[in-house]
């Protein structure tokens, strides 16, 4: 008797286990593959329960176009504003990159485009696909108060006030030493006998990576033999051209460029460096400085004759896409030819746009959510 109640005892032990296992795992499904899918599962229903509004990091030049954007968005849809944080684009990156899930930012703005490295760490951290979005042109300026007379200068100026070890002014070939320039006039007669104090963003920035290679760089390449570097020892190249001096006249402002404006009008000896929307933002204070004889403009930016433009990106993690609600919908708004086109209300707030092939491509590129590779960078 115990026997037999022992034998249906175990009989309705395992046919209750075998339902279990019936019931969760489909046909031709391995239990590593239904692990999987259930861990899956479980992070997108993580991600929709515990946030409902798309989290935004990066440039601080991006910051004003995507907040536009972004109200634009919460205004004209069902979806919530979405919520924007500037970091400036290295910090943007580093947050981006650590990982997929809520506690991540689903989209990062960025004024220069991603690093390999930076690609290469978000893949390591399970951000396997990520989408490149270009979405127009902007101009680096250095500006100064309406207050003094705008400044004309060189890139081989620039890199001569502003790096932290120049060429011997004795003239001694290939020799390097500590930035002895105090005045503007210590650096061209014609220039103004002012202190050399220059606000600009940190190293964190894209405005700053942007800067110091569309400006430093090419000013140190008018010296032949640092040129040369360039092939032969291209880290000591770099090590020249792309270090900021520290001894006071570059001082890190931060990544709020509205806070240098401020600060400009305050003291109109100081020039700053930013973004060419802030500057359009602020003509009544402000005056762009002429570089190599062009004065930033929209329509010099445009056409490529002012020497300092740069293109504005923004990176999309594919894996939020369809779990964070609005994420398709706001990337269909801010490529839309009402916000990034001709006469789009981006360009109101100094975003120079694309030609109208590059918005193609880029809209399809949205729309399609197709990935970047490491390799391609």
């Amino acid at each position: 008797m115990r026997k037999s109640v022992t034998l249906v005892a175990f009989m309705l032990m395992l046919a209750g286990a075998l339902s279990v296992i019936g019931c969760g795992q489909k046909a031709g499904q391995t239990a590593k593959e239904e692990e999987t899918a259930g861990k899956s599962g479980q992070a997108e229903e993580a991600i929709e329960s515990a946030r409902d509004y798309i989290s935004i990091v990066g440039s601080s030049t991006v910051y004003p176009f995507a907040t536009v954007v972004a109200e634009q968005f919460g205004k004209t849809t069902d979806f919530k504003t979405p919520k924007i944080e500037s970091t400036g684009s290295g910090g943007g990156f580093k947050l981006f990159a650590a990982g997929v899930g809520v506690e991540h930012p689903d989209i990062t703005n960025a004024s220069r485009r991603i690093k390999k490295t930076e690609c290469e760490m978000s893949a390591e951290n399970g951000v396997t696909e990520v989408v490149e979005l270009k979405i127009g042109y902007d101009g680096i300026v250095m500006a100064n108060s309406k207050k003094a007379e705008p400044f004309k200068l060189t890139r081989k100026e620039i890199f001569l006030a502003l790096a932290k070890e120049v060429p011997d002014p004795s003239g001694e070939e290939g020799k390097l030493v500590p930035n002895p320039y105090k005045t503007w006039n210590d650096v061209n007669p014609d220039l103004p006998e002012t202190r050399i104090e220059v606000l600009g963003p940190p190293p964190t920035s894209g405005t700053r990576d942007a800067f110091v290679e569309l400006a430093m760089e090419t000013g140190a390449k008018e010296f032949a033999w640092i040129k040369a570097l360039k092939k032969e020892d291209k880290k000591k190249f770099k090590g020249i051209a792309h270090t900021v001096r520290e001894d006071g006249a570059y001082v890190e402002a931060g990544e709020n460029d509205n806070l240098i404006v401020q600060k400009l009008n305050a003291n109109p000896d100081a020039l700053g460096i930013f973004g060419f929307s802030f500057l359009d933002q602020n003509t009544d204070k402000m005056q762009g400085a002429f570089v190599d004889g062009v004065q930033p403009a929209f329509s010099a930016i445009a056409d490529g004759s002012y020497p300092l433009s740069r293109p504005l990106f923004f990176y999309v993690k594919k894996a939020h896409v369809g779990t964070i609600p609005g994420m398709a919908e706001y990337l269909e708004e801010f490529t839309s030819e009402k916000a990034w086109g001709d006469e789009g209300y981006l360009t109101e707030k100094g975003l120079i746009p694309m030609p109208e092939k590059e918005r193609e491509k880029y809209a399809s590129i949205a729309k399609n959510l197709t990935p970047i590779t490491c390799d391609e960078l």
